[in-house]
């Protein structure tokens, strides 16, 4: 139905940007290690490459905590090792609240990060010219202005903010703490909303909204991929030269 497609559009989204980005991410680290040998160099310049992008996603922790007055502690954005071989590439302490506003302080890199990547593509970027042609099925002009995209006014340096943000914005395990508990209150909603015979209002008057505002955010999304996807081959073909180059490789 199309009161649902946001939804639909907006995991399909979801998914292979969470995939890309840890592949990625994987990758990157495995061409720091070869050319370094340390693993601690590895840590300081992935930090480097995404540092854009972790003090925007601790930033929007942080001033979201003080917007929604919630007690916040230290601020950090220097990387550290977690017990379990993840890398924490920074973090805002925040005291504990209730679940709706521990889901929005977790929630806040993504929202900002999405408002961030938005404004790139938006007006940075002027993607919205390329989307018409593409949507309007006019494709000679697609890969016109595609091949035109590098001569936008510093392309190479929002392009590479865009990335950096869309590739830290997602919310840690630590972030979706409360996300549950929120989850499952809301789904108890609902189905006091349905037994109540409030379902077909909600189809028709509040759906359709949701799902506006969640194929907005696939977009996003979408294009975040695409970022990922660009950088993701070079980058296995860096590493494959290394590996030969070398003889070693990193598991």
């Amino acid at each position: 139905m199309n009161q649902l497609a946001g939804f639909f559009w907006f995991a399909a989204m979801l998914v292979p940007l969470v995939f890309l980005q840890r592949l990625l991410h994987r990758e990157i680290q495995a061409v720091f290690l070869l050319l370094t040998r340390d693993a601690r160099l590895t840590i300081v310049f992935f930090q480097i490459l995404f540092l854009p992008g972790v003090f925007l996603h601790e930033l929007s922790h942080f001033l979201t905590a003080k917007l929604l007055r919630v007690r916040t502690g230290g601020f950090s954005v220097i990387p550290r090792a977690l017990p379990d071989g993840r890398l924490q590439l920074g973090y805002v302490e925040t005291a504990k609240s209730d679940i709706v506003r521990d889901s929005l302080i977790g929630a806040a890199p993504l929202i900002f990060g999405t408002l961030f990547v938005a404004y790139v593509a938006v007006y940075r970027l002027e993607m919205r010219v390329l989307w018409d042609t593409l949507r309007n099925g006019q494709f000679d002009l697609f890969w016109l202005g595609l091949r035109l995209l590098p001569t936008v006014k510093d392309f190479y340096l929002w392009f590479y903010l865009a990335f950096a943000v869309s590739s830290t914005m997602m919310p840690s395990e630590s972030d979706r703490h409360a996300w549950l508990e929120l989850l499952i209150s809301v789904g108890i909603l609902f189905a006091f909303a349905l037994l109540v015979g409030a379902g077909p209002w909600m189809l028709e008057n509040v759906a359709p909204r949701v799902s506006g505002f969640l194929s907005s955010v696939a977009v996003i999304l979408g294009l975040s991929s695409v970022f990922h996807a660009l950088l993701l081959l070079p980058t296995l073909l860096v590493h494959k030269a290394l590996t030969r180059l070398t003889g070693m490789d990193v598991a």
